[in-house]
């Protein structure tokens, strides 16, 4: 389905599989209801945010857009749509749109720290049982690389927390007397009064 005629020339060429039907989806979906149960659109979506024409008016497009195919899936299927948005307002026109047409579901992000490889994925659940957003691809090692590392982090800091002695204590002091002999320099025996506080002379 394409508002295109040259893009279904393309499709024919290739030996597409399938019907190819020449139609502007602002205008609804023309399929019986319950006819699918699987959608999946690449790079359309964002075309419908944009009023090429006087009359066109990207929130009830996007509506007619989501009524007309929710009405033509099957209870429990999914739709998926890649998508290329300008901006966070045209993310926002669009899921409002599809959930206000009765939709559930929401958007899946790839590679969402990255300029070249993000995408982003609008999926959709038409009724049924209570389905669940798959995850996006990139994000679950960064995730377990921040976890990783701030426990690495985290348990550095006890063990240094444990091991440092408190300055001036006796700890402390043997400790440096026992650097001072690593570096070869002369130190004074240990005795009973190492470390022992001295009284505060008047």
């Amino acid at each position: 389905m394409d508002i295109s005629p040259h893009m279904l020339d393309v499709a024919i060429e290739r030996e597409t599989e399938g019907g190819l039907l020449l139609s502007d989806v602002g205008e609804g979906c023309p399929f019986r209801p319950g006819t699918f149960d699987g959608v999946i659109s690449i790079s359309a979506l964002q075309w419908l945010c944009n009023a090429d024409k006087k009359y066109h008016n990207p929130a009830k497009r996007l509506y007619k857009f989501f009524a007309t195919l929710y009405a033509s899936m099957s209870r429990g299927a999914r739709a998926v749509f890649q998508f290329y948005p300008e901006n966070s307002s045209q993310v926002e026109l669009i899921t409002a749109q599809s959930m206000r047409a009765g939709f559930s579901g929401g958007l899946v992000v790839d590679f969402p720290n990255s300029t070249k490889a993000k995408k982003i994925f609008l999926c959709l659940f038409s009724g049924g049982t209570s389905q669940q957003l798959p995850k996006g691809v990139g994000t679950e090692n960064r995730q377990k690389q921040i976890q990783y590392s701030d426990s690495r982090r985290t348990e550095r800091n006890k063990q240094t927390k444990q091991r440092k002695p408190l300055k001036k204590s006796k700890e402390w002091i043997v400790d440096k007397k026992e650097r001072r002999k690593r570096q070869g320099r002369e130190v004074r025996p240990d005795s009973k009064y190492t470390g022992r506080k001295r009284k505060t002379k008047f």
